[in-house]
């Protein structure tokens, strides 16, 4: 592809190009990473690529690292292409990192909106709805709701879920969409608009693949057969990739992730339970917990059913949730500066007695 605007290529990143003098680097967006190899989109066509030592070595932090979505400079040459620096990221989709305590792991990067997609069949969470728009809202991506498999539902019942989950999520953008029905998705992929890079996350099995195959018009992923017993498919997406559609807008599939976990920013919490943090300015103690305190305003809402109590709830869980890992990266950065102190150490006492 000529054209990198096509791709989400801005004019920031044109700016830092130029102040940072790096004009003599070609840029690409990566598509796909396999370990440590990546599909570069670029002027040229899509390309293979690897990374740098000097960047491999360079960075303070694994997140760092090239991922899908990111913009980056590179070498150019015959037939392998070398990465030489990550452009700054405008926003990225981030989890605590599984199994790796006070580690955090980048999804994507430079995402517009995120595309939440549940189905509305048994699986239906709205506590896993706010933890991804809490997720959505650390790494500055607006949030968009996509209820999927809707043809499993009536018109009536269809229409009291939305009316439900506005009520919890107020001011939220959803969408609804079916692969089932011939241009059951054709709603969603006109909203996207064109140059603007768009994410799909949600747990396996809501449809993920299906609708990307729905949009592109082709069937650019694996899905999974339909049980008829619990009315989902297999998870197929092993790796994240990103795509061009017919119509301009790129988007970025996921694997459905199992887990989680929200990271270290309090704000996005906040801002995710809007309703909450404005009423909690009423409440007569400032560091009010809303769970027992006299004129609470919080509690009065809930008694007046202007919360739902299941939302203070999920916002007290997710808020715990964010101050441990908080404690456990400021633990870690503690053990790893006495462990770099240490090692220093010790090469100091080899070197003394090497004479």
């Amino acid at each position: 592809m000529n054209n990198l605007f096509a791709l989400g290529f801005n004019q920031a990143f044109i700016e830092y190009i130029k102040k940072n003098n790096l004009e003599e680097f070609s840029a690409g967006r990566v598509a796909q990473q396999h370990k440590d190899s990546y599909i570069v989109l670029t002027r040229e066509g899509n390309k293979r690529a690897v990374i740098t030592g000097n960047l491999r070595y360079s960075v303070s932090a694994k997140t760092d690292l090239p991922v899908v979505g990111d913009w980056v400079l590179l070498i150019a040459s015959d037939d392998l292409y070398l990465i030489y620096q990550v452009l700054p990221r405008y926003s990225k989709l981030e989890r605590q990192a599984v199994q790796r305590t006070g580690d955090s792991q980048l999804i994507a990067a430079n995402i517009d909106h995120a595309l939440i997609v549940q189905s509305v069949d048994q699986n239906f969470n709205l506590n896993r709805l706010e933890r991804y728009i809490s997720i959505c809202h650390a790494g500055n991506i607006g949030p968009v709701l996509v209820f999927n498999k809707t043809d499993l539902l009536s018109g009536d019942q269809l229409n009291e879920l939305i009316s439900h989950v506005g009520r919890r999520l107020p001011g939220v953008p959803l969408m609804t969409a079916t692969t089932v029905v011939k241009n059951g998705a054709l709603d969603l992929l006109k909203s996207l608009k064109p140059q603007k890079t768009y994410c799909l996350v949600g747990s396996s099995g809501v449809g993920k693949s299906s609708l990307i195959n729905a949009m592109m018009q082709q069937a650019v992923m694996k899905t999974s057969e339909i049980s008829s017993l619990h009315q989902k498919g297999k998870h197929t997406t092993t790796h994240r990739e990103l795509f061009v559609l017919h119509n301009g807008p790129l988007i970025i599939d996921t694997p459905g992730m199992r887990e989680l976990g929200v990271t270290e920013d309090e704000a996005s919490i906040r801002q995710t339970f809007e309703l909450i943090d404005s009423l909690s300015e009423n409440c007569r103690f400032t560091d009010c917990t809303h769970t027992d305190e006299p004129d609470c305003a919080v509690l009065q809402a809930i008694e007046e059913g202007q919360l739902d109590a299941l939302s203070l709830k999920n916002y007290g869980k997710l808020q715990r949730e964010s101050q441990r890992f908080e404690a456990s990266k400021a633990n870690k950065r503690k053990k790893d500066k006495a462990m770099g102190k240490m090692y220093k150490e010790v090469m100091k006492m080899k070197n003394k007695r090497k004479f």
